[in-house]
């Protein structure tokens, strides 16, 4: 039986982020298409999770990845259109269960390329 995993996701200038909440991940797939993003993976007790997401809007899918920690698998996505901001992640207007923003890293964006540019460098040294 599948799941879908808990997924956060926030927006930035330059990017969007997904951060699916799955500890001790194997199995980890993750395809990133200019309008798709397709995960699945298994947890430590077998338990398989799959997400589908038709995305809001392009990305360049050559230039987003994804890490993998401990305790959840990160994608960040390269926006088609710089500087537009998404209302939402998904192209439908309905927000599934398994969805929500991470308010934590939400904010809003005056200023904000630096901090997105220090970021993406920890991400590429990992």
């Amino acid at each position: 039986p599948r799941q879908p995993a808990k997924t956060l996701w926030y927006d930035r200038p330059r990017y969007v982020y997904l951060e699916f909440c799955v500890e001790d991940s194997r199995d980890v797939k993750v395809v990133i298409e200019e309008q798709r993003l397709v995960f699945s993976c298994k947890n430590a007790d077998g338990v398989e999770f799959y997400n589908e997401i038709d995305l809001y809007a392009r990305v360049n899918s050559k230039d987003s990845r994804e890490k993998r920690s401990d305790r959840s698998i990160t994608c960040f996505m390269r926006k088609w259109k710089e500087k537009v901001a998404w209302p939402r992640i998904t192209k439908e207007n309905i927000k599934p269960a398994w969805l929500s923003v991470d308010f934590d890293n939400w904010r809003d964006w005056e200023g904000d390329e630096e901090v997105e540019r220090a970021m993406m460098e920890e991400y590429a040294e990992v």
